[in-house]
């Protein structure tokens, strides 16, 4: 006899190819690991010897899985079934149904014969012994137990946070979202999605009309305290003292930056585009041992939000005032701000070396707005000052450095650092950078930054000279690097000991952030969908806005959403810090978007992406030109205003009927002229009759285009032929008139 392979011995076994596998190397024959190994008749024979059945062995040979079996002896159960004839061991599949027992007797039995799947048995089956199944027949009783599936019971009491969704309200309830979306319509004529925010009077409404007692749990944001609580000295004998911190205010073109170059000796103000400051700027100058920190601002009225967060920085307010110009409008904002923060305010009459300087005109507007001068008695520092001659820089820095000895400014070096962010942005090299400023504490390299919803590690100390630092004290401008994300202008930053802290509360406070954006969102209702409907045809210039800074993007933000009428909206739909990408290209072509980007260029793939899509890509350098741009576009999209003029009379004298053509009249203009394409309308007694359009004018035979004063015509009024001699008709066109925006 030859070689056998594997699955070959198997089928002549009856068994399966792998159990014969399995025995082969468990007497050591290793290398058979598949069906189509051959083995040498020794090894047949002695496989066979090994599998060779007896009537002892056969109720201990293997049988096939079934699900769930139960297994019984043959002493003691063996069950008969018409269909399938199974061996000494029987299996049987349970469906899961609540606990049941019953009384199952042999005639029942007979009657309803359990359906089981059948078993694929692998070798012949043998014949069961008749005995056996004598005595399944003489069962009279089984039993039979299965698990009871568990029934949660509905809550009478459940905490909730908000916001709450129906989705939510459904988890905790236990009921169908579309049961409690259909009882909101129905009962409540709200209508709802399942992820609708609901207000807490309705989830407490619903509450009641399910019988169950609904708690809102609302969240305690984290105070301020729990930083300060970490600070490693409160003493006052480790203060010590610091530099004041002082702001330049006032209108735009005044000279505050110019001033301020006089101090620090730079030339900032000749690199500025447009002549003006769009950026808050913090430079550190010494002048005979001392410091002193200026923070210089812009004085456009759209950057109101910057020179707010620079009057609740400082110590003292410089309030710059042109000697020629006098107070304007951001002057008096300035004040506001200095008065609002309660800081003491110095007020520097600038540009006194120019023809048609007034300093007592300038004194006297003040005095009116309460800044006394103190030669007039009152409590202001007064001092003239020139950018150009540097005539008053000493005398002002000497009554700033006074008043910051007045206010006995003090820090603890020891401590954690904690400040404000004055800008930040997104530098290609370094990443996020936040322009900040340390009130308290010594910030140092690798210390942990919590900054609003942002966290970071501060890597990388940058001085305002542009010099690597590896600490600062108080009052120290600084750039800092390596935040998760861009911080909000005017957050206040703190240095915590743990980064997993830090991480946890910027992540709670971007969810409350999301959490109370998605309340304040206002989906179409009944009760808001008439008021909608009645403002028309809403038209709506879509825009995708990207700055260098932080704090223009909210300035531009601010700007253009104050361009917004009744008429047309200005709708910003993505803001955000950086160069424009092909992300943004895409979101403008999808929505049909304006992408304007602020003292940012666009990429070479953005802006060959925007060409293919046609997509406009507008750059500015000022604010001036974007929202002067952006009004003229508005302005083109408003309904042009439709004004009626007069353009003559006409005097009908006689009626002719023509025949199948109706009645014609024989006129004389009297004023003006009257044209084929004007509107008419026949007056009769000072009422008017009728209103409509001519059909045809002529001059004896001939059509003409117009019938001026002096002369006679013919006419025939379009659809109307209920004339009389004696009646006047009045020719008139309606003009459109473009309209501006009054912003």
């Amino acid at each position: 006899m030859g070689k056998i392979r594997i699955s070959s011995l198997a089928k002549e076994l009856g068994i399966k190819s792998n159990n014969l596998i399995s025995t082969c190397q468990e007497k050591g024959l290793t290398h058979i690991n598949h069906h189509a190994n051959t083995l040498d008749p020794e090894q047949v024979e002695m496989l066979k010897k090994l599998f060779k059945r007896t009537p002892d062995d056969s109720v201990t040979t293997k049988e096939p899985k079934v699900k769930e079996a139960i297994k019984t002896s043959a002493k003691e159960e063996k069950l008969e079934d018409k269909d399938i004839l199974q061996e000494d061991r029987t299996e049987k599949s349970v469906q899961p149904s609540k606990i049941v027992r019953f009384h199952k007797s042999a005639a029942q039995r007979q009657k309803q014969p359990a359906k089981v799947a059948p078993a694929k048995a692998f070798w012949k089956k043998k014949q069961t012994d008749s005995s056996s199944q004598q005595k399944n027949r003489e069962l009279s009783e089984k039993y039979i137990e299965v698990k009871k599936p568990i029934v949660k019971e509905r809550e009478t009491h459940i905490i909730m946070e908000p916001p709450i969704t129906v989705k939510d309200l459904s988890s905790k309830l236990g009921i169908r979202a579309n049961e409690i979306i259909t009882k909101l319509l129905l009962e409540h004529n709200v209508r709802a999605t399942i992820n609708q925010i609901l207000s807490e009077e309705i989830v407490q409404l619903l509450g009641i009309e399910y019988n169950v007692e609904i708690e809102i749990n609302k969240k305690e944001a984290r105070e301020e305290y729990d930083f300060t609580a970490e600070q490693i000295s409160t003493r006052e004998e480790d203060k010590v003292p610091r530099a004041p911190i002082v702001t330049f205010l006032g209108h735009v073109d005044h000279g505050k930056t110019s001033l301020l170059d006089r101090i620090r000796k730079t030339k900032v103000a000749e690199g500025e585009v447009g002549g003006i400051t769009q950026h808050i700027g913090a430079h550190k100058v010494e002048t005979n041992g001392k410091h002193v920190v200026f923070l210089d601002t812009p004085g456009h009225e759209a950057f109101t939000a910057m020179r707010a967060r620079g009057a609740n920085v400082t110590d003292v307010v410089v309030l710059v005032v042109a000697a020629d110009d006098g107070v304007m409008p951001q002057t008096e904002e300035a004040i506001n701000h200095a008065k609002a923060a309660n800081v003491p305010i110095i007020v520097a009459i600038n540009k006194i070396d120019k023809v048609g300087a007034n300093s007592l005109r300038v004194k006297q507007q003040l005095a009116n707005l309460d800044l006394i001068p103190e030669e007039w008695g009152g409590k202001t520092p007064f001092v003239e000052t020139s950018a150009v001659t540097g005539t008053g820089i000493d005398s002002l820095f000497e009554v700033l450095l006074l008043e910051s000895e007045i206010l006995e400014l003090k820090a603890i070096p020891m401590n954690y650092a904690r400040g404000v962010v004055l800008e930040a942005h997104l530098s290609e090299g370094r990443g996020v950078v936040a322009n900040v400023i340390i009130q308290d504490g010594t910030l140092r390299q690798g210390d942990i930054v919590l900054c609003g919803k942002t966290f970071g590690r501060a890597r990388l100390l940058i001085d305002d000279k542009g010099k690597e630092m590896k600490e600062a004290g108080p009052a120290t401008p600084v750039s800092i690097s390596d935040f998760s994300d861009i911080p909000e202008a005017g957050d206040k930053f703190y240095v915590v000991s743990d980064i997993q802290k830090a991480r946890e509360i910027a992540l709670e406070r971007r969810s409350k952030d999301r959490e109370t954006s998605l309340a304040k969102h206002q989906h179409v209702t009944l009760d808001n969908l008439y008021s909608m409907i009645a403002e028309g045809n809403v038209k709506e210039i879509k825009i995708i806005l990207k700055a260098d800074y932080k704090g223009s993007v909210e300035v531009l933000k601010k700007a253009l959403d104050a361009l917004s009428t009744t008429e047309i909206k200005v709708k910003i739909l993505h803001s955000g810090v950086g160069g424009i990408t092909e992300s943004d290209v895409l979101l403008a072509d999808a929505s049909d978007a304006l992408i304007i980007g602020f003292y940012v260029t666009a990429e070479d793939k953005a802006r060959l992406l925007a060409e293919e899509k046609g997509v406009e890509i507008r750059l500015y350098k000022i604010i001036y030109d974007a929202t002067n741009e952006i009004k003229a576009a508005m302005e083109g999209m408003l309904e042009p205003e439709k004004k009626e003029v007069v353009l003559g009379h006409v005097e009908i004298r006689q009626v002719y009927n023509i025949s199948k053509y109706g009645n014609v009249a024989g006129c004389y203009v009297k004023s003006g002229k009257i044209t084929r394409n004007s509107f008419v309308r026949l007056i009769r007694d000072s009422i008017i009759i009728y209103d409509g359009r001519l059909e045809s004018l002529k001059v004896v035979k001939d059509d003409v285009k117009e019938v001026k004063a002096g002369f006679e015509c013919g006419l025939k009024i379009a659809d109307f032929n209920d004339i009389k001699a004696g009646d006047i008709v009045e020719a008139y066109e309606i003009q459109k008139i473009a309209r501006t925006l009054s912003v």
